[in-house]
């Protein structure tokens, strides 16, 4: 079976949109993020609301309900953080996770680098092939569902290729010339 991960900053919104789809779809998947802190919107711009990778997400819900309970479920994350509690206990940090993936799936440019960067400093030593694909997210409620369907298809291709090597070039303008998002690929080694 294809081991995925779907990568975004802080492991709330687009990757956990992308696990949740793949997961209801039977896929093996994990997700992750890249960036230091788990970073949500706060009262104002100047003000987000900060928490710690590993914190539970229905630790983060209570917070943010004992804050302001209406103000987050106006801005959808209370919505966000109950599909984010049947999918997965917390947010995972990328960089503090040594498990083999057959398929990454990063949801920006800057995670996406993050991640070929990561792979590069744990120096290829396996010489097992990981398959890196960004499909670029922008970071709100709508564009994730958007982008968990393109990923969505892409993982369908993936398993459905008898040489994942030979087709993944394919697979990838395939989805690009039908789905609305962006796309890079990079092929890495751990």
């Amino acid at each position: 079976m294809v081991k995925f991960a779907v990568i975004c900053a802080s492991n709330m919104n687009r990757s956990m949109e992308g696990h949740h789809q793949l997961k209801k779809h039977g896929y093996n998947i994990q997700s992750y993020g890249t960036g230091s802190l788990v970073r949500l919107p706060g009262p104002s711009a100047n003000q987000p609301n900060i928490y710690e990778f590993g914190t539970p997400y229905t630790k983060i819900y209570s917070d943010l309900v004992s804050q302001n309970k209406g103000l987050y479920a106006k801005i959808g994350l209370l919505e966000m953080l109950e599909r984010n509690q049947k999918v997965k206990l917390a947010p995972q940090k990328f960089h503090d996770e040594y498990d083999d993936f057959d398929v990454i799936f990063t949801c920006e440019e800057r995670v996406f680098d993050a991640v070929c960067e990561e792979l590069l400093n744990r120096t290829g030593m396996k010489s097992k092939p990981v398959h890196v694909v960004n499909v670029e997210i922008e970071d709100n409620h709508k564009e994730a569902l958007v982008g968990g369907k393109t990923i969505l298809e892409l993982a369908r291709l993936i398993v459905a290729s008898k040489n994942l090597e030979q087709d993944m070039d394919e697979i990838i303008e395939d989805v690009q010339n039908r789905m609305p998002n962006n796309l890079l690929y990079m092929l890495a080694f751990y």
